[in-house]
């Protein structure tokens, strides 16, 4: 493994300045939101690679790690992956937005939706 380049494990470390936002009463909810939000961002990267991958095997038969590193989605791929990321997210916040739903017609307190949250 070569020295060059950035310390990507140092960088991935490193913290924004100011407190990180507390959205929930519970501390290890706030953190679990967040390493699944991670997580959800690494996938759909993953899925806009695996399209990629498809895109030249139908195109070219054969790839190399260049072809695809050099890829440059067209308008209409462009457009479907941003229609298949937006369905992803949706589905992954799916329970977050039915209870702010709900929230906007019952009007419950933030706290209330809160530990509705936290029983799914």
């Amino acid at each position: 493994m070569s020295d060059d380049g950035p310390d990507w494990i140092a960088l991935a470390a490193r913290r924004a300045k100011g407190k990180r936002p507390d959205y929930f009463e519970d501390p290890a909810i706030d953190r679990i939101l967040s390493i699944v939000m991670a997580l959800v961002a690494e996938v759909s990267v993953l899925k806009q690679r695996q399209d990629t991958v498809e895109r030249l095997l139908d195109a070219k038969g054969t790839i190399s790690r260049a072809d695809i590193e050099g890829f440059v989605a067209d308008k209409d791929a462009a457009y479907e992956r941003g229609v298949e990321t937006k369905a992803y997210i949706a589905r992954v916040m799916r329970g977050v937005s039915q209870a702010m739903d709900a929230m906007a017609v019952d009007e419950k307190p933030v706290e209330q939706v809160s530990r509705e949250l936290k029983e799914l």
